[in-house]
């Protein structure tokens, strides 16, 4: 000890203050990337379609574990990708957009048919996918990307360049046929190009010639696209065959009542009246056993997840962020408000699942990944110097 230290005065020294639970926790997800909040309510939701999911497959626990299992492959790949920055995102829009319509351009050639359609690739003894639903986060990545270089709000060239990104997967799509996932994937790039300023003369327009190419889509449309049109305008015309899910769908969400007829009680459902009950029509035994109470439970829950979602996207912090979350997150609306509406009777029947709560992988990976992108959004935008 030196002669210096023993002369020099004493000073107490400073004590650092404890590191409450909240702010540990808090520091926790921010290194995890993860939003507590949303992914405490995605969570909820998936629990509470595994219930739903118990009754609508007939009680088969085989059914139940398996999408378990699948929910939890959706997770991971939501951890995973939220660990990755924007700009890394928006360095592989292209590679990611150019490998979806390779893929597609696959499917048209070599795809594997299932229920009559053509929108599969199959690695033997490895995976069965849909690249279309790889599409379905290509597209915005694409169009958002593309946008948040150029002078916002976009201009006429700029639009036709997104229409031709847009117009390519899309046909490519509606030619396997799969109408319902054309038009959710190319609404996710339409909300881009809305979320980008476009001025509402120009949105009138764009109107105006969707509207007068309803002909040349009603002549190109398959019979059974026609028939589901029909059917949605009059379920009784054809009871016992195109009428028949709408009007069973209706029977079951009708009879369910305010409180439901109670879980694992639905006649509906457990008398298999109800076609595709697991996956399209799920909601039709969830009213029928849970009642207008259950069925307000989950869309409730669906609105507090878009709700955060939307938050989330306008707390971003670039151009390029702010688009591609706030497309994604109202692409989940419509997932569910077509999938709830079809089901109910308000739109036609185009086999869209509910979020998270139908059967099915490839879509439950899709759609967490979608989550996982807005939550590294946020996360990095924290990141980011104020």
């Amino acid at each position: 000890m030196a002669l210096s230290d023993l002369t020099r005065p004493w000073r107490p020294r400073p004590v650092k203050a404890p590191v409450s639970g909240m702010r540990r926790r808090r520091g926790l997800w921010e290194r995890l990337h993860l939003d507590p909040w949303l992914l405490g309510m995605l969570l909820l939701l998936m629990g509470a379609g595994l219930v739903v999911m118990y009754s609508a497959s007939g009680q088969r626990l085989e059914v139940v574990t398996a999408q378990g299992i699948r929910f939890g492959v959706a997770l991971a790949v939501m951890a995973v990708i939220a660990r990755f920055s924007p700009a890394t995102m928006m360095r592989w829009a292209l590679p990611a957009y150019l490998l979806g319509v390779i893929m597609l351009v696959a499917v048209e050639l070599v795809g594997d048919m299932g229920m009559g359609a053509q929108r599969w690739l199959v690695i033997p003894g490895v995976i069965r996918f849909q690249p279309s639903e790889l599409m379905k986060l290509a597209m915005p990545l694409m169009v958002a990307a593309y946008l948040s270089r150029r002078e916002l709000p976009p201009r006429l060239r700029d639009l036709a360049v997104c229409a031709l990104i847009i117009g390519v997967p899309v046909v490519l799509i509606a030619r396997q046929p799969d109408l319902g996932t054309s038009l959710l994937v190319a609404a996710s790039a339409v909300f881009v190009v809305l979320l980008a300023g476009i001025a509402w003369r120009i949105i009138a327009v764009l109107a105006a010639l969707a509207a007068s190419a309803l002909p040349l889509l009603w002549m190109n449309m398959h019979d059974y696209q026609r028939r589901r049109v029909l059917t949605f305008l009059d379920p009784d015309s054809d009871p016992l065959g195109a009428g028949w899910n709408i009007i069973q769908s209706t029977t079951a969400i009708g009879s369910g009542g305010v409180l439901g007829k109670g879980w694992l009680e639905g006649t509906q459902s457990q008398l298999e009246f109800l076609p595709e009950r697991h996956t399209d029509f799920i909601v039709a035994v969830l009213g029928e056993e849970f009642g207008l109470v259950g069925m307000l439970a989950f869309l409730v829950l669906y609105l507090l997840i878009v709700c955060r979602g939307l938050w989330l996207a306008a707390e971003a912090q670039e151009t390029f962020g702010r688009l591609l979350a706030g497309s994604l997150i109202l692409t989940f609306f419509i997932y569910v408000f077509v999938n709830v509406g079809m089901v109910s009777g308000i739109l036609p029947v185009v086999g869209v699942p509910l979020p998270l709560v139908s059967y099915g992988g490839t879509s439950s990976v899709t759609l967490m990944a979608g989550f996982g992108i807005l939550m590294a959004i946020h996360a990095h935008r924290r990141l980011l110097p104020r």
